[in-house]
């Protein structure tokens, strides 16, 4: 019978804590060993049997666990949130989170968490750096608006950021001081740079091969954008991994909390565990999705009808989760299921 070595890792910027255990919790060896590729592949070799690791999942995980993958039987990422309420306690280190996670792993009871492929995984780094430079473009544009009203200038706010608007601006502004001059041409400037970076990036995710065809079935859906589906595709990786559209809905952040105790049951805000990027796109997504479906619309009407607008929004939310989880898990373009009344 084959044993194998159950290693739980704490990983940091600079270390990394392990722990190696049998299968009966017999320790075999626990230390630290620097978090580099050099020192991890030493590490690795070094294992005289085949071994199952396990660690948290962090800022630093992604590339640890791609690098040590080829060398274990089976890796897997812990979910952070739900790591801490199994393993709550006062004395806490390196060394004992490690030993809590190899602990977990050998008796399989280590809450998982969804790790992509590192190829989308970098296109999703990609998606996510182009979203920041969307809003650094939001942030001057803000700037040039202020530095405008701090000086009394007068100026259309609809054309404003048109670059022949602007340059006239520039010249027949009255009563501005130099600096403010220099400071709207350098906001300017760094907005024609933000705003090239950003096309550049999504002609990079547009024309990849891998999620092309992913991007172009969800688009068939009226309401959905490239970004919306690019956001969906790329943070949502393998789709076939919920089972239920609400697993999806829950994952995007688009329902409350629910608390159940002694028979009572009640629903909190929004919930704060969910993808953050997800939820950003999809209640933009809804606010605009009804202009463009008449189905989404008829959701937005009655939802609106009850007094909260914001509800509506959630409600048409979900709705373009309903049909985005549809599509991509059939492979099929959106279509629109008229169904026959009897006579």
């Amino acid at each position: 019978m084959t044993r194998y070595y159950y290693i739980g890792m704490d990983i940091h910027k600079k270390i990394i804590a392990y722990y190696i255990k049998r299968e009966d919790g017999q320790i075999v060896n626990r230390g630290k060993i620097v978090a580099n590729r050099v020192a991890l592949r030493e590490w690795a070799l070094k294992l005289r049997q085949p071994w199952i690791g396990a660690m948290e999942a962090t800022m630093f995980t992604g590339w640890i666990y791609d690098f040590l993958k080829p060398y274990a039987l089976e890796l897997k990422v812990a979910h952070p949130e739900m790591l801490k309420a199994i393993t709550a306690s006062k004395k806490k280190n390196d060394k004992e989170d490690a030993e809590k996670i190899a602990d977990l792993l050998r008796c399989n009871l280590l809450p998982e968490c969804y790790m992509a492929s590192e190829k989308i995984r970098e296109l999703r780094r990609i998606l996510r750096y182009r979203n920041l430079v969307v809003r650094e473009a939001v942030k001057m544009k803000n700037k040039i608006s202020g530095l405008l009203m701090e000086v009394g200038a007068i100026y259309s706010k609809k054309h404003l950021h048109g670059k022949r608007y602007f340059a006239d601006l520039l010249e027949k502004v009255e009563d501005v001081p130099d600096s403010v001059i220099n400071l709207l041409s350098l906001s300017r400037t760094n907005l024609e740079m933000f705003d090239q970076v950003q096309k550049r990036l999504i002609n990079v995710l547009h024309n990849h091969s891998e999620i092309r065809d992913r991007v172009q079935r969800l688009m068939s859906i009226p309401g959905i954008g490239e970004i919306t589906a690019l956001t969906w595709v790329l943070e949502i990786g393998d789709s076939g991994r919920f089972n239920k559209t609400g697993q999806a809905i829950s994952y995007c952040g688009l329902c409350s909390a629910q608390k159940e105790s002694a028979g009572k049951s009640y629903r909190g805000p929004i919930s704060k565990q969910r993808n953050k990027h997800l939820q950003t796109i999809l209640i933009e997504a809804a606010k605009l999705a009804p202009f463009w479906n008449p189905e989404l619309a008829e959701v937005h009407a009655r939802e609106s009808e009850r007094g909260n607008h914001n509800r509506a929004t959630l409600a048409v939310a979900r709705k373009l989760v309903a049909y985005m989880l549809a599509v991509d898990k059939r492979q099929t373009d959106f279509e629109i299921r008229i169904t026959s009344k009897a006579a």
